[in-house]
């Protein structure tokens, strides 16, 4: 695709770069479209799903996010996988990092299950996802995250976990997906993946 950028700025660098772009791009039916677009420059993440297929369980996380509480949830708690931004490493580098952080867990293989951008229309980052698993003899640490964070850690059966999707309690979106994953997938034997 031919894109011909018109004009560019930076409207913040907080914690990373918010830019606007104004741009023309080619329209598929033919002629020229212009557009302007602020995109928040986030970097790419990755998240990773631990889960125990002999005791039917994943570990997730809670913690406050505050866009979530600026949005209607009440209290501003998410459940969720771990997850978090690559430091100039690998996808694979970073869910292990940040599976120690906030799980306490020193995970070992990692599979790579797909990538996708969780919101394409102003934010540039791509997830990649991934799924481990855990047992107690991988328990190395507290986890609850680093510096400011304050995380608590879950354990739940699969099926919770499902039920909570299905109840709105785990309205996490890389959650659900890779908890859907889990379940179309048949991680778990399907009778605990029945509701």
């Amino acid at each position: 695709m031919n894109i011909q950028f018109i004009h560019e700025r930076l409207l913040s660098d907080a914690w990373r770069p918010l830019r606007e772009y104004e741009y023309e791009l080619p329209h598929h039916r033919g002629g020229v479209v212009r557009q302007r677009r602020e995109v928040y420059l986030r970097g790419d993440g990755a998240t990773v799903l631990l889960y125990n297929p002999h005791r039917r369980c994943v570990l997730l996380v809670r913690q406050f996010r505050l866009p979530t509480y600026l949005n209607g949830n009440p209290d501003g708690m998410l459940i969720e996988a771990c997850a978090g931004l690559l430091d100039q490493d690998a996808p694979e580098t970073c869910v292990r990092r940040e599976a120690m952080e906030e799980t306490g867990y020193a995970i070992g293989e990692v599979r790579r299950l797909f990538s996708a951008y969780m919101s394409p229309g102003g934010v540039t980052e791509r997830v990649h996802f991934f799924c481990a698993e855990y047992s107690e003899s991988l328990h190395q640490g507290h986890g609850g995250g680093i510096d400011d964070e304050d995380i608590e850690l879950l354990e739940l059966s699969y099926q919770e976990a499902w039920r909570m999707v299905e109840e709105g309690r785990i309205c996490d979106g890389k959650t659900i997906m890779l908890l859907q994953h889990a379940r179309l997938t048949n991680w778990f034997s399907s009778s605990d993946e029945e509701a």
